[in-house]
């Protein structure tokens, strides 16, 4: 299916979070294309691979938007465009002519995103993925986050914004002006550790013996044997009889399935989670 196909739009985003919006928006139809500056975007050098996911299917034009030339073909672009997206700082948005309030009168009918680090006041602050994770405290220790999360949640929720926009322009009328940011996103994956769900010593960070990672022969074993009939499972195959969410909390419990885990192969744990139904997967040492 392609819901949107008809839409057009404008994107001047570069790196990961917008242009990774614009390969979900294109893959509902959206007729989308790509506004590069003279040296290009940063991503093609970062990870070729990534960047000949996202400009698959793309329309690319290059275009000097310091240049008086290269303003007109912008706004020429935008004049027959349904949405603009945008990842720039809100100071260079009024530089090029990409305000809100100027937007709104020479592109009434316009759709505007624009994704920001942070949002309202602090959009002029510098940022990053990693930046916006270790403010939601999606960050531990000295480690890296294993992903980009922020960049991708924030992609994610772009899409969803442009999605908000023309929807709302087509039952008031009236084109919206969003503003999505990378460290609102960071905070909304973040919520399960503020809960109290997530996060080392909590149910699912290490404390119920059925959702942890074990060391098998060869390798390691995610298991993810939560609810209690899973649980009951657990404790069926490992030789200890069903288990309850309770027993799942005791150390005893949790040192036999490690042994339990330790004595076989990835093979014979993938075997077994399919004899007894368990949800688990094993992964290289």
């Amino acid at each position: 299916m392609l819901p949107l196909k008809g839409v057009r739009l404008v994107s001047l985003a570069l790196n990961l979070p917008g242009p990774a919006a614009v390969v979900r928006l294109r893959d509902m139809g959206v007729r989308c294309t790509q506004v590069l500056p003279p040296a290009g975007d940063p991503m093609a050098l970062y990870s070729p691979q990534a960047y000949q996911v996202m400009t698959t299917g793309i329309r690319q034009r290059t275009l000097d938007l310091k240049s008086a030339t290269g303003q007109r073909q912008l706004y020429k672009l935008l004049a027959n465009a349904d949405v603009l997206l945008t990842s720039f700082r809100p100071s260079a948005l009024h530089k090029l002519g990409l305000d809100a309030s100027t937007l709104r009168e020479r592109h009434p009918h316009l759709c505007v995103v624009c994704i920001v680090g942070a949002a309202g006041p602090r959009a002029q602050e510098p940022g990053h993925d990693l930046t916006y994770q270790a403010e939601a405290g999606l960050v531990t220790g000295l480690n890296l986050p294993a992903s980009l999360l922020a960049d991708m949640a924030g992609a994610l929720v772009a899409s969803e914004a442009v999605l908000k926009a023309l929807w709302g322009r087509q039952r008031t009328g009236q084109a919206a002006h969003l503003q999505v940011a990378l460290a609102d996103a960071a905070q909304w994956l973040a919520l399960p550790v503020q809960w109290g769900l997530a996060g080392p010593g909590t149910l699912l960070g290490g404390r119920h013996a059925g959702y942890r990672v074990y060391a098998c022969k060869g390798g390691r074993v995610a298991l993810a044997a939560l609810e209690p009939h899973f649980a009951a499972k657990l404790g069926r195959m490992v030789g200890l009889g069903p288990l309850t969410s309770q027993d799942c909390l005791e150390p005893a419990t949790h040192d036999a399935v490690a042994a339990f885990m330790a004595r076989r192969t990835r093979r014979q744990l993938e075997q077994l989670a399919q004899t007894h139904d368990l949800p688990l997967h094993t992964l290289p040492a």
